[in-house]
């Protein structure tokens, strides 16, 4: 008897910086173990903690604008002064496996995935721009001068949220955690609502 399995899902989370969505993105996968994490390649030099290959492929910039000559990325752009990318084989290895895959990235990169992957996109706001700038500051990981350039790019990229397929607001973290839960949940399911199932069910698959 052989075992029936859905293709793998497509899900893409983009926010503006100090929306929450690392932590978000980090419950989601330690409680959905099917999820794959797409990890990006950065220019930007690495953070306390982070490790090549897990967290990001960290490259130089001329091997990263290398390998956008050679066609290597699903999509890429270069995001406050640093560039980010993510790899094309990757992503179809992955999804062609099975695997839910998760993209987290910018909304420039999210929107050039758009025309070709067929992916649920998520775009994650902080329920108002004082709340924001309060987040980037408590980080304080950032210079003055460094947070008011993230908040000019905030109001771009919340500007082109209508663009995805739903905006969820993290007031309450819990709260939040609960929506996006939810929305994998349904997600799951819609991917296993084809007659394709049903049809193999008979012929001895399980679900």
């Amino acid at each position: 008897m052989h075992h029936l399995d859905r293709p793998g899902l497509a899900l893409v989370i983009s926010a503006p910086s100090g929306a929450g969505k690392t932590t978000l993105v980090k419950r989601l996968t330690a409680e959905f173990p099917r999820f794959s994490y797409s990890i990006s390649c950065t220019t930007r030099a690495p953070r306390e903690g982070e490790i090549h290959g897990r967290d990001y492929f960290f490259l130089t910039r001329e091997d990263f604008l290398a390998r956008v000559e050679e066609g290597y990325f699903a999509e890429w752009a270069e995001v406050h002064g640093n560039l980010y990318g993510t790899p094309l084989a990757g992503v179809c290895k992955q999804l062609q496996a099975g695997r839910d895959l998760l993209f987290d990235i910018d909304v420039q990169g999210a929107l050039q995935l758009r025309p070709w992957l067929k992916a649920f996109h998520l775009f994650i706001l902080p329920p108002d721009l004082a709340t924001l700038r309060q987040r980037l500051e408590q980080r304080g990981k950032d210079a003055p001068e460094v947070i008011e350039r993230r908040m000019q790019n905030a109001m771009e990229e919340i500007r082109l949220a209508p663009r995805f397929d739903c905006q969820l607001v993290n007031d309450d973290l819990e709260t939040a955690w609960q929506q996006l839960r939810a929305l994998y949940l349904y997600l799951d399911m819609q991917g296993k609502n084809s007659p394709e199932f049903a049809r193999m069910l008979l012929e001895g698959g399980r679900l």
